[in-house]
């Protein structure tokens, strides 16, 4: 059973979450403006409060960007209530607990609890990038773009499907919340490597360093803006790829976490002008094989392959394809996706592909 509902959570009048224990699978986004409260509370007033599902540390501690559950503590619920904040990528590391979350509710069978979506805007936009996965990927992920352009709730409807799922799927609408409309999607930090409002405009391309030899500034303030590694020496005689509407500065860090733990980085800025439509993903690509070319020290990592989960865009890393080629197929496979997504979107807004 499926719904899409129009009206917030605190007006909805299913049993299950007026007198049934309710469990809450949420980050700091699930705060009501209005209310001045975290979305959980609402069931601590109710005296119905069954487990809260929440990151391990402080919402801002790096490395701490996954929501750890067991699934016998889902046994005996009536509901769960989910409250995050996707951030428009499929590497998303909460939106894949949700989606094991999902799988772990349909293994219940006829015991498992109702699934409630507290959804909120895509602060990633409409915008679509890359290819549906059309290799080995990661675990937990949908088939979805690498940028999909969707709302978490629109990845749990398909997700649903995928997975076949008969527990009650009920979707609380983005646009019934008071939040929405008070505060934009990157106000609250969706994790603590999305920090800002252009960190998600980055992300689709950005989160495949994460897999290599070179750091996406994680453990600095500006992560998916700012890349480099020790052996990068930028501002060098020939100009790195720069597209349309792109700025590309020097610069150096320090991360204080994760790869290069205290070592001095070195690299580039990526700076938006405003205005642009950037691909963040063509883009890595073209940086990717451009230091492939000139550094022996970068590497693509062993689970780089499962996250591009995409063997045309391998070839051209390994230069066997031309940029012309890879941005043919990428526009092929991103209409194949737009087409898909329409089916699982619930408003009137769709994704769309950049000019």
């Amino acid at each position: 059973m499926f719904s899409f509902r129009t009206t917030p959570l605190e007006d909805q009048v299913d049993k299950a979450l007026l007198d049934g224990r309710v469990g809450c699978f949420c980050t700091q986004n699930c705060w009501d403006t209005l209310r001045g409260r975290f979305m959980y509370d609402l069931f601590k007033d109710r005296g119905n409060l069954g487990p809260v599902f929440t990151p391990e540390d402080t919402e801002l501690t790096p490395g701490t960007n996954h929501i750890h559950f067991a699934p016998e503590a889902l046994s005996g619920l009536s509901a769960v209530v989910v409250e995050i904040q996707d951030v428009g990528s499929r590497y998303s590391n909460y939106t894949k607990d949700v989606m094991r979350l999902m799988c772990a509710m349909e293994a219940m069978g006829d015991d498992s609890p109702a699934l409630y979506i507290v959804d909120h805007i895509n602060p990633a936009g409409r915008f679509v990038e890359g290819s549906i996965p059309s290799g080995p990927s990661e675990d937990w992920v949908p088939k979805v773009a690498h940028r999909h352009g969707l709302t978490l709730g629109e990845l749990c409807n398909l997700y649903y499907n995928e997975i076949g799922a008969k527990f009650p799927l009920h979707i609380i609408s983005a646009l019934a919340s008071d939040s929405t409309r008070q505060i934009m999607p990157w106000t609250i930090a969706p994790a603590s490597d999305i920090p800002g409002m252009f960190t998600c405009y980055m992300y689709s391309g950005g989160g495949l360093w994460n897999n290599t030899t070179i750091t996406p500034a994680i453990g600095t303030a500006r992560p998916y803006e700012y890349f480099g590694a020790p052996f990068l020496k930028p501002g060098s005689n020939e100009p790195v790829p720069c597209p349309e509407g792109v700025l590309m500065r020097p610069c150096s860090f320090r991360p204080s976490t994760g790869r290069y733990e205290g070592q001095s980085c070195y690299g580039y800025q990526i700076m938006l002008r405003p205005g642009a439509e950037y691909h963040s993903l063509l883009h890595t690509l073209q940086l990717m094989r451009f230091f492939l070319g000139r550094y022996s020290q970068f590497e693509l990592l062993a689970e780089f392959s499962r996250k591009l989960a995409d063997p045309v865009l391998e070839e051209y890393l390994a230069g066997t394809i031309s940029l012309q080629d890879a941005r043919e197929h990428v526009k092929v496979e991103e209409q194949k996706w737009i087409r898909k997504a329409k089916r699982f979107s619930l408003y009137p807004d769709q994704p769309v592909r950049m000019k």
